[in-house]
């Protein structure tokens, strides 16, 4: 039976993680490269990264609400207050990036404020996860910044036109896709990729399957893109933004949705409530605050950060849907911001890098840094405090 009391304090806790899913959907920015690029709206982007959003957070979530709910601290468990005030303190500080502008890592301070709250009630730190934790978000920026400049640099040669790269960067996404995981294909383990169930089914030693099941994939999106610009390239190069958009968004559901509702999960699930449930309450938040959050930060990434063209626009966010996936596949907390400027970042350079501006970009490394520590020391700090109420 549950008491008073404690329905109060998770009532609490769903309020503050409401209220971080909607910061976390307010800082997404997938669509901003193709806005940059002039192929779509700040509005009409903020409504597909919102529609997209909310689909990957529920059939890609899983894996990272585990992480942040019981990956980062050993030892104990997060009690309501400490749940509460770990949401509170990332959520305002993802909310000052938003009103002032510079793109804040979510990851960053979320996971900052779980482990200030677990390491003030006395548990210990979960090395191994920080191991691959920090690995990913060194790597992510050169990454998504070195793979966006060279296939940057790769569609700007007149010896590659359009109608072929279009295809080639359709087939790498559906390399990417084939093997990205989703719980619904295999809800018991976490999630499976598509590549994997084919495989299953196909004749041939596993490895092997994969690999045709792959390939096919690769294949069959690639040449739809072949006959789509055939018929039009220009039309060609705007569904293939636009449907790596989709992706981007998809993945950002998926990797970012576990940073509001993780520390939620270990309050809702013992009373009864499901880890669907929970990332549909989650992915309803970050869809709301893509709607209504979301313009003012592609604004700011589309056209403060670097002027794109639709090819560049493409090269950027092929590397930026490949590390999302990346995450959602290990279950790691990664910030979307790092990922999507680090590739406007890689791909802006490839012309030249004249139009982007090196003092935001600096303000927005430091501001990420800033974040990690100060959400550390707020949430260790306040649980210190109210346990000495």
């Amino acid at each position: 039976m549950v008491g008073t009391a404690q329905l109060a304090v998770v009532g609490i806790g769903a309020v503050a993680s409401f209220f971080m899913a909607w910061t976390v959907g307010a800082g997404w920015t997938p669509y901003a490269p193709g806005v940059g690029a002039r192929t779509t709206t700040v509005m009409r982007a903020a409504f597909f990264t919102g529609l997209f959003g909310i689909l990957g957070a529920i059939l890609q979530g899983a894996n990272v609400t585990e992480a942040i709910s019981a990956g980062l601290i050993n030892g104990v468990a997060l009690t309501p207050i400490a749940a509460v005030i770990a949401l509170l303190v990332a959520a305002g500080l993802v909310a000052v990036g938003i009103f002032t502008g510079y793109p804040l890592a979510t990851a960053f301070t979320a996971t900052g404020a779980v482990i200030g709250v677990g390491l003030a009630l006395g548990g210990t730190p979960a090395y191994a996860k920080y191991q691959q934790i920090l690995l990913l978000w060194v790597l992510t920026p050169l990454f998504c910044g070195g793979i966006a400049y060279l296939l940057a640099r790769l569609i700007r040669r007149d010896d590659v036109p359009d109608e072929y790269s279009i295809p080639l960067f359709g087939a790498i996404v559906g390399l990417v896709l084939a093997n990205s995981p989703f719980t619904v294909l295999a809800p018991e383990s976490g999630g499976a990729s598509i590549a994997a169930v084919a495989a299953k089914r196909l004749p041939l030693p596993e490895f092997t399957g994969v690999a045709v099941a792959t390939l096919f994939v690769a294949l069959v999106i690639g040449g739809l893109l072949l006959v789509d610009v055939r018929a039009d390239v220009r039309a060609g190069q705007r569904h293939l933004l636009f449907g790596i958009g989709a992706l981007v968004s998809f993945s950002a559901g998926g990797s970012q949705v576990g940073l509001a509702v993780g520390p939620l999960a270990p309050l809702v699930i013992p009373i009864g409530l499901s880890l669907a449930v929970v990332l549909l309450f989650g992915g309803l938040g970050v869809m709301f605050g893509a709607w209504m959050g979301a313009p003012r930060m592609i604004k700011a990434l589309a056209r403060d950060f670097s002027s794109l063209g639709p090819r560049r626009a493409t090269a950027a966010l092929i590397p930026a849907f490949a590390i999302a996936q990346t995450a959602v596949l290990f279950g790691i907390p990664v910030s979307f911001n790092e990922i999507v400027v680090s590739a406007i970042i890689g791909s802006g350079y490839a012309a030249g890098g004249g139009r982007i501006s090196k003092r935001k970009m600096s303000y927005t490394v430091f501001g990420w840094l800033v974040s990690l520590l100060l959400s550390f020391a707020l949430a260790y700090g306040a649980v210190l405090g109210v346990g000495m109420l």
